[in-house]
C-alpha cells in the first residue's frame, strides 16, 4: 500500500464551497429596448441570460458583448437565441 492520505471530509467541504452557485435563468427578448446595464448587472448576479433576438444580434449585443467576454462569461447564438452566461458557467457545444 503506498502512503496516499486523502481526507474526505476536507474534499466534500470544498466541493460544497466550489458548488456554490448563485443566480437564475433569466428569458428574455433581445431587441434593443433593454439598456445593456441591465444584461451586465444580471450577468455580475450570477444569471444566465436566455435571449431571444429581434434584429442584428452584433448589433444588438455590442453594448455587452465585449464586457462579458472580458469578465470571462460566454455568448453563444443558437438558432435566434442569444445565450450569456457569467464567468464559471461554461456552454457546450459538443452536441452541435
Amino acid at each position: 500500500m503506498s502512503d496516499f492520505d486523502l481526507d474526505l471530509r476536507t474534499v466534500e467541504e470544498h466541493i460544497d464551497e466550489e458548488l456554490d452557485i448563485e443566480g437564475s435563468i433569466i428569458l428574455g427578448m433581445l431587441d434593443g429596448t433593454t439598456p445593456a446595464e441591465e444584461w451586465l448587472e444580471a450577468i455580475s448576479k450570477g444569471n444566465v441570460l436566455v435571449l431571444n433576438v429581434d434584429g442584428d444580434v452584433n448589433e444588438l449585443a455590442s453594448g455587452f458583448a465585449r464586457d462579458i467576454k472580458e469578465s470571462g462569461g460566454n455568448l453563444v447564438h443558437f438558432r435566434g437565441f442569444l445565450l450569456v452566461t457569467p464567468p464559471g458557467v461554461d456552454v457546450s457545444t459538443d452536441r452541435l
